[in-house]
């Protein structure tokens, strides 16, 4: 599919990947209207940070992906939808359920139920290497059993299947992209590598951390935000669960040190008992195949993991962008 003159919808597009796929498709010249989450302090998360000349080019909606009015008001106009909008800490999950099965499944299924009633051209459902739980066999192909070992990944695991059941059920052109461990610039502190980083460059010795023993396949988040592009090209993707990843690994220890290394050697590693996950929920190695996307689309990554680490550091370091990480607590 060529959607150049198509209208394109994100959702999530406040945040995190979000932010960073809005932008990209602003620059390659795309119609985009912005799915954010409506709040009081009129807040349009990360896309506040981007400069005037781009969010001017952006239609902005505020709403609630729980609500189903919205969503159907917000997709009246649009060809192709990328719905990122998600729930995503892992510990949160633990004692708030209930808001992630509002939120990402609920969601997700008034999405795929207003698209089918719409005749929205494409959706792109955003699923995450979590729902695969710790590795039975490596490298992770999209054929590997679902594994629900958090209240989060079982919400994304039911995402994944409604979504599915409606492209089975009513032929509807439903994509679910599956991105192994993204991170980058403007990523929540509640994931390890902002949470390193930050703590490093706040001048904190002591880098309090949770288990350094999972494997993670890490993916620069530029790299997962032209993957979703190349997929919406590619009509042989409809119906398709299709993994973004690397198809390499690297320990929490490895990583860790690493990052201490470049910013302060002298800092040392405490472990956190707050942080630790309960033994049966931990995902102790993610690896995934990248096969099929690079059979069904033209997509390669761009970083490796030393070059994506430097721009991530680069980004931390400058104060207006780290001041709005607190360091010095655990993000949950």
């Amino acid at each position: 599919m060529m959607f150049k003159d198509k209208k394109v919808l994100i959702t999530g597009a406040d945040g995190f990947i979000g932010s960073h796929l809005t932008e990209k498709l602003i620059d390659e010249g795309y119609k985009v209207k912005a799915f954010v989450y409506y709040n009081s302090f009129n807040s349009w998360g990360w896309l506040d940070t981007l400069p005037k000349e781009k969010l001017s080019k952006i239609e902005i909606f505020s709403g609630d992906i729980r609500d189903p009015n919205g969503v159907r008001t917000a997709m009246k106009d649009v060809d192709i939808v990328f719905h990122l909008a998600a729930l995503i800490a892992i510990p949160f999950s633990y004692h708030s359920p209930d808001s992630y099965i509002d939120t990402n499944i609920k969601g997700t299924l008034n999405i795929i139920q207003a698209a089918k009633d719409l005749g929205t051209e494409r959706v792109l459902v955003t699923s995450t290497s979590e729902v695969y739980g710790t590795a039975q066999f490596v490298p992770i192909t999209e054929e590997h059993p679902k594994q629900p070992q958090s209240p989060y990944s079982a919400s994304k695991i039911g995402a994944d299947c409604i979504a599915e059941s409606f492209y089975r059920s009513f032929d509807s052109p439903i994509t679910i992209v599956r991105p192994f461990n993204t991170y980058g610039p403007r990523q929540s502190a509640r994931a390890i590598i902002p949470t390193i980083i930050s703590q490093l460059l706040k001048g904190q010795t002591e880098i309090k951390l949770g288990d350094l023993r999972p494997t993670r396949d890490l993916l620069f988040v530029e790299d997962t935000a032209n993957a979703f592009i190349e997929i919406a090209k590619s009509d042989k993707a409809i119906g398709e669960h299709i993994n973004i990843a690397t198809e390499s690994e690297i320990s929490m220890q490895q990583l860790a040190q690493g990052l201490i290394d470049i910013i302060n050697p002298k800092a040392k590693i405490i472990t956190d008992e707050e942080r630790l996950r309960p033994e049966k929920s931990e995902v102790f190695r993610l690896f995934g195949s990248a096969q099929k996307i690079k059979e069904l689309t033209n997509w390669k990554p761009q970083y490796d993991l030393t070059a994506g680490l430097n721009k991530t550091i680069e980004w931390f370091s400058k104060e207006e962008n780290l001041k709005n990480y607190k360091a010095d607590i655990y993000n949950i």
